[in-house]
């Protein structure tokens, strides 16, 4: 295989992330462009590691499911996630994003994953919370080149080059530069000054809805 040329991966990596669609349900889109042509990165892989704030999760039942689909690959730290819980409850967590080559641009890769908003304490005067998603670290793994470390540093990352659950390999942080230092999802949230309507309506729907139940019980329930 092609060692990566390391010099031109320090002067050229860039890293773009995007928040697609709106609301609590998107999509993480990320693309990477290593700079001096596809055949740098022949026999590598590469990954964005992605460190994800309490406002954001992943569904691993969902991402179970998309790679069975083969339609991507990822690791989710750690592995077990409450998706119920609220942003204030909630843990951050960290992802290796496995991207693939782009075919429309040589040197480029990239990948997609849903995410998702979590719920968050009503605001005092603002209907959106901002959750700030740092840029990814790219990452490269090429396990049978001896790779120039000019502008690599080893990585500490615990997973293989395939995306497999058994075994590992070293890999390295490629310097880069990212296109946005950060992005930004708002996620909507309720009003404090709305609490008193809400708990008011809450009791009456709850109170309404045991009375039908009850009636229709003592209607055709069939006591002994």
């Amino acid at each position: 295989s092609v060692v990566p040329d390391a010099h031109a991966a320090c002067q050229d990596a860039t890293v773009l992330q995007e928040l697609l669609q709106a609301g609590f349900h998107r999509e993480l889109l990320v693309k990477a462009e290593l700079g001096g042509g596809a055949e740098d990165a022949a026999g590598c892989s590469v990954a964005a590691r992605i460190h994800l704030p309490r406002g954001i999760y992943v569904d691993p039942y969902e991402l179970a499911s998309l790679q069975r689909q083969n339609l991507t690959k990822a690791l989710l730290v750690p592995d077990a996630v409450d998706v119920e819980a609220p942003e204030y409850l909630a843990t951050e967590l960290l992802v290796l994003l496995y991207m693939e080559p782009d075919p429309r641009c040589s040197g480029c890769f990239r990948a997609s994953l849903p995410v998702h908003g979590r719920y968050h304490r009503p605001g005092e005067d603002t209907e959106e919370a901002s959750v700030v998603l740092k840029s990814p670290e790219v990452l490269a793994c090429c396990c049978d080149s001896r790779l120039s470390t000019e502008c690599w540093t080893p990585a500490e990352v615990e997973a293989s080059c395939s995306g497999s659950p058994k075994g590992s390999c070293q890999w390295f942080s490629v310097t880069h530069r990212p296109v946005q230092e950060e992005s930004i999802l708002q996620v909507p949230v309720g009003l404090r000054r709305h609490n008193p309507a809400v708990c008011v309506l809450t009791l009456l729907a709850t109170a309404l809805c045991s009375a039908l139940i009850l009636a229709a019980v003592c209607k055709h329930g069939h006591f002994t």
